[in-house]
């Protein structure tokens, strides 16, 4: 991570600023309708047949693509740092991913299409998480210095509404839901609504992306693609070796992975804990997931400003506090009201907490190393994807209880926030 010379100044205005903050509209629409709610679903129960060996069927895929995208996303991050054109890259993303997740309309019920699928939601999934890499690095190139904080929380505040606004479309447009019949009806294709999820979010990944790609603007040059290369994984494998006295961002890098396991912990065990513990239905754990997303997006961008006034350090730890206070009556509490009640506040600290450690990552990040630095953030998560869903499993099979297992969440939001209160955070400029 050699941080090189400043490049000139970019003449990135409001309209960038809003075509990269709409990115995270755009490309949320595949985690929430593909991954969890929608597709994910449907192949489970409609192409195999067997919600168990569907899942058990689901989970190797997109653990198979979690490695691939570990490996892959620091060296691509730090050769774009030395070719430029993070937005090529990351057009290149967009297409790799929406063509497949357009081809999902082909994956009829039955289970010779399991192979298929898989492999279409495998290379989809890559590349959602490594054009994930380039749409972080480009922060710094859309962002003034004083409002890198406003500018991320603002994104990932329209990423959960974008998310939302397309299961709504989905669910009501498509597929009918509470028994109603969907607006959008396809007659005479089986299975049609949960199939066109897939062109419903393939469309509108790519039309949603493209203000970043018409109206951010990064700075001229770049090697070229050979040099590049070499470069960037020179600058990568010094990185790494440095790591054990890079004290600072190593510990960032570690706290920030647990408590992000601990948000990937809740949103793929809540609705299981909720529905097997508290007795939610699916039409209330579908409103439940609505409300969650409404609270946690209003969450990022009302806070976006204490990210930038009283900086990201601080801005994550009060979020880490509060979802922990939080949290513990949430695994007390038997009355279905007072869950979703806490739940929802919950979600008002949860934007903030993962918008502001994408910014301390911006800021620990040097100058042209950008990609390289969120490379390495995306590497960290994805080595502890293991550490939560263990953690769950062991705990609520030793203790025969999911509230148990859900404790599990408090655990790594406290280890992860004390271990990131040691991390000094650089001046604002």
């Amino acid at each position: 991570m050699t941080a090189e010379a400043a490049p000139a100044p970019r003449a990135n205005g409001r309209a960038a600023i809003f075509g990269w903050c709409l990115y995270d509209w755009a490309m949320s629409a595949f985690n929430t309708v593909i991954g969890t709610f929608v597709f994910s679903v449907y192949f489970t129960k409609g192409i195999v047949g067997d919600p168990d060996r569907g899942a058990a069927l689901w989970g190797v895929s997109i653990g198979v693509a979690g490695i691939a995208i570990a490996l892959l996303s620091p060296v691509l991050g730090a050769v774009a740092d030395h070719g430029g054109r993070r937005k090529a890259w990351l057009a290149g993303c967009v297409a790799v991913a929406v063509v497949p997740t357009a081809l999902l309309w082909f994956m009829a019920p039955d289970p010779s299409w399991i192979v298929p699928a898989l492999l279409l939601v495998g290379v989809a999934t890559v590349a959602f998480e490594l054009s994930y890499v380039f749409y972080n690095a480009l922060l710094i190139d859309v962002a003034p210095p004083g409002m890198l904080g406003r500018v991320s929380g603002w994104g990932w505040g329209l990423g959960y509404f974008g998310g939302l606004a397309c299961l709504v479309i989905a669910l009501f447009g498509l597929i009918g839901f509470g028994g109603a019949a969907p607006l959008l009806p396809l007659p005479g294709v089986d299975s049609a609504g949960p199939r066109a999820t897939g062109p419903l979010v393939a469309l509108w990944w790519a039309v949603f992306a493209l203000p970043l790609l018409l109206f951010v603007r990064e700075a001229p040059g770049g090697a070229p693609i050979g040099a590049a290369i070499r470069r960037g994984l020179a600058d990568l494998w010094r990185t790494l070796r440095s790591l054990p006295g890079r004290g600072n961002l190593v510990r960032f890098l570690v706290g920030s992975a647990v408590y992000r396991e601990g948000f990937n912990l809740l949103f793929a065990f809540g609705g299981i804990y909720a529905a097997g513990t508290l007795g939610l239905d699916f039409g209330q754990l579908v409103l439940f997931a609505i409300g969650l997303n409404v609270t946690s997006g209003i969450g990022a961008i009302l806070a976006a400003w204490a990210d930038d006034a009283l900086g990201s350090k601080p801005t994550i730890l009060v979020s880490i506090v509060a979802l922990v206070a939080i949290g513990i009556p949430i695994i007390l509490v038997t009355d279905p009201v007072w869950f979703i009640g806490l739940a929802l506040a919950l979600g008002l600290f949860l934007g903030p907490a993962q918008a502001a450690s994408r910014t301390l990552m911006g800021r620990l990040a040097p100058v042209g190393g950008e990609g390289e630095a969120y490379g390495l953030y995306g590497l960290t998560g994805r080595a502890t994807g293991f550490l939560g869903p263990w953690l769950f499993a062991a705990v609520t099979a030793a203790f025969a209880s999911q509230r148990a297992g859900m404790a599990t969440v408090i655990a790594l939001f406290a280890l992860g926030g004390l271990i990131v209160a040691t991390v000094r955070e650089p001046a604002k400029g």
